[in-house]
C-alpha cells in the first residue's frame, strides 16, 4: 500500500464510517436493499394472513368466522411470481439508465416508487386480486431499475480491493430486510391485520428515500464533503477503468453478448437465485403446510436463515478482499472457489432437508445453505466489475433479467406441484432446486473469468465535453492536499 493510501486509511477510526464517503454510500445502499426486500418479501407472509380464516365478534356477541380471500394454490403462485414480471422487464433498461444518467436517481426512484406502491396496496387488493397483480408488477418494474443502477455507482466509488466487502455489506441489506420483514410482518398480520404489513413497509421506504437523495452523489468529485485524500485514493485505485463525469458510455453489444465469462455469471445468478426465491416466497407456507407452524412463529423461524446470511455476507466480502490483496489467490480463483463451493454445498443442504422430519432440522439446513449463499453472491455479484467495470451496470441488468425468470418459474412450479400440501410434493420442489444449484456450479467453474475482457478495454466513451473541466476540478482538489 502506498504512503498516500496508508495516510488515507488511517485518517479516521474504522467505526467513523460516515467520514469516508464511500463507506457512507455503502451504508445507505445497505438500507436501500433492506427497504426493497421488506417491500418484496412482506407478501410471502401477508398472503398467508390474507387467506386465513379469523373470528369476528358482532355487537350482540355472535362470533362469525370470516376469510378475506380464498385463493387456490395456483392463484397464490401467480400472485407471488407477479413481482418478477416487472422485475425482469427493466433490468437491462436500469443498467443502461445507470450508465447514462448515473445510479443515484435510478436507484433512489426505484426505492421511493416501490414504497409508495406498497403503501397503497391494501385498498387496491380489496377491489380486485388483479389490481394486486398489477401493483406487484409495477413494484418489480421499479426495483428492476434500481438494482443495476447501483452497479453504476459501484463503478465510480468502489476501489478494487474493497469492492467485494462494499458490495457484500450492501447486499447484506437484502438479508436483513428478509430478517426484518418475516417476523415483523408475521406479528403485524397476527395482531393488527394484514393491511398493516403493507402500511409499515411503505412508510419506512419513503422515509429512507429522502435521506438517499439528500446525501448520495453519482461521482466522488461531486461530493462536497469528500476529503482530498479519499478522492485521490478512489481515482488512483480505479485508474483508467473509471468513466469520467458526464461521459456517455457506449456498449459493444455484440462482443458483450457473445462473451463466455458474461454467460458464466448469468448461469450462476439464475441457478443461485432459483433456490433463494424458492425459500423466500414459499418458506412460510412450507412451514405451515408440513409442520403446522402458526403465522407469527413461522415468521420468526423463517427469518433465521436470512440473519445468518447477513452475517456471512460480511465474512465472505472481507475474506474475498483479503485473499486477493494478500496475493494468496487470484481474482478468478477466489470467485470460482466461493461460487462453486457454495452452490455445491447448498445443493447438499437442500437435499438433506428433504430427509429430515423435524422443523428444527429443516430450518438448520436452510440456515447453513443461505449462509453459504453469501459466499456465492459476494463473488459472482461483483464479477461484472472484474471483467468490465465501465459496463458493469448493463452486465448486471442482463444477469438479473435471466435471474428474474427463476423468480417467476420457481413459485409457479411450486404452485403446480404442491396441490395437496403433502410433504412428498414439497420434497420434489427441493430436489429440483438442488439439481439447479449443481448445474450452476459446473457452468461457472468452467467458464468464469476474473480478468478485464479485451472488449471492455476498448475506448467506449463519447460526448465527454466536461472531461477537461472535470480534470481541472480534480487537480484542484488534489492540490489542496
Amino acid at each position: 500500500m502506498t504512503t498516500r493510501q496508508e495516510k488515507h486509511q488511517n485518517l479516521y477510526p474504522r467505526w467513523m464510517f460516515w467520514k469516508k464517503r464511500r463507506h457512507l454510500l455503502t451504508f445507505l445502499a445497505f438500507l436501500g436493499f433492506l427497504n426493497m426486500y421488506i417491500a418484496r418479501v412482506n407478501l410471502s407472509v401477508a398472503i398467508v394472513a390474507m387467506n386465513s380464516p379469523y373470528n369476528v365478534t358482532l355487537e350482540d356477541g355472535t362470533v362469525l368466522e370470516k376469510q378475506d380471500f380464498n385463493w387456490d394454490s395456483k392463484m397464490r403462485g401467480l400472485v407471488l411470481s407477479s413481482f418478477f414480471y416487472g422485475y425482469m422487464s427493466t433490468q437491462l433498461l436500469g443498467g443502461w439508465l445507470g450508465a447514462r444518467f448515473g445510479g443515484k436517481m435510478v436507484y433512489g426512484l426505484g426505492v421511493a416508487v416501490t414504497a409508495f406502491l406498497t403503501l397503497v396496496t391494501p385498498p387496491f387488493v380489496n377491489i380486485s386480486v388483479y389490481l394486486l397483480l398489477l401493483l406487484r408488477v409495477l413494484e418489480g418494474f421499479c426495483e428492476g431499475l434500481a438494482y443495476p443502477g447501483m452497479h453504476a455507482l459501484w463503478a465510480q466509488w468502489a476501489p478494487p480491493h474493497e469492492r467485494a466487502l462494499m458490495v457484500s455489506i450492501a447486499y447484506a441489506g437484502a438479508s436483513v430486510g428478509s430478517v426484518t420483514a418475516l417476523p415483523v410482518s408475521g406479528l403485524l398480520g397476527a395482531t393488527l391485520g394484514w393491511p398493516s404489513i403493507f402500511y409499515f413497509s411503505g412508510v419506512v421506504g419513503l422515509a429512507y428515500s429522502v435521506s438517499w437523495f439528500a446525501v448520495v452523489k453519482d461521482h466522488p468529485e461531486e461530493d462536497p464533503y469528500i476529503t482530498p485524500e479519499e478522492l485521490k485514493y478512489i481515482q488512483e485505485s480505479l485508474g483508467h477503468h473509471r468513466s469520467s463525469t458526464n461521459c456517455l458510455v457506449t456498449h459493444p453489444w455484440m462482443k458483450l453478448l457473445t462473451s463466455v465469462p458474461v454467460w458464466a455469471i448469468v448461469a450462476a445468478y439464475f441457478c443461485e437465485f432459483w433456490g433463494f426465491y424458492t425459500l423466500q416466497t414459499q418458506l412460510p407456507t412450507f412451514l405451515k403446510d408440513v409442520f403446522q407452524f402458526e403465522l407469527a412463529k413461522a415468521g420468526f423461524v423463517s427469518s433465521l436463515p436470512y440473519l445468518v446470511m447477513a452475517i456471512m455476507f460480511l465474512v465472505a466480502g472481507g475474506l474475498s478482499d483479503w485473499l486477493q490483496s494478500s496475493h494468496i489467490l487470484s481474482v478468478v480463483q477466489v470467485r470460482k472457489l466461493f461460487t462453486c463451493g457454495a452452490l455445491t454445498l447448498q445443493a447438499g443442504c437442500m437435499t438433506l432437508a428433504v430427509h429430515l422430519e423435524t422443523a428444527t432440522g429443516v430450518v438448520l439446513c436452510l440456515v447453513v445453505g443461505l449462509g453459504l449463499e453469501a459466499f456465492a453472491i459476494a463473488s459472482f455479484g461483483v464479477n461484472h466489475l472484474d471483467i468490465a467495470p465501465r459496463h458493469a451496470s448493463v452486465l448486471f441488468g442482463i444477469s438479473n433479467t435471466f435471474t428474474s425468470f427463476s423468480g417467476i418459474l420457481s413459485p409457479l412450479l411450486t404452485g403446480y406441484v404442491v396441490t395437496t400440501k403433502s410433504p412428498e410434493q414439497w420434497h420434489t420442489v427441493f430436489y429440483v432446486s438442488s439439481a439447479i444449484y449443481l448445474v450452476g456450479a459446473v457452468l461457472y467453474g468452467i467458464f468464469a473469468s476474473g480478468e478485464v475482457q479485451p472488449w471492455a478495454m476498448e475506448n467506449t466513451t463519447l460526448d465527454c465535453e466536461t472531461v477537461k473541466a472535470d480534470s481541472s476540478v480534480n487537480n484542484k482538489a488534489i492540490s489542496n492536499n
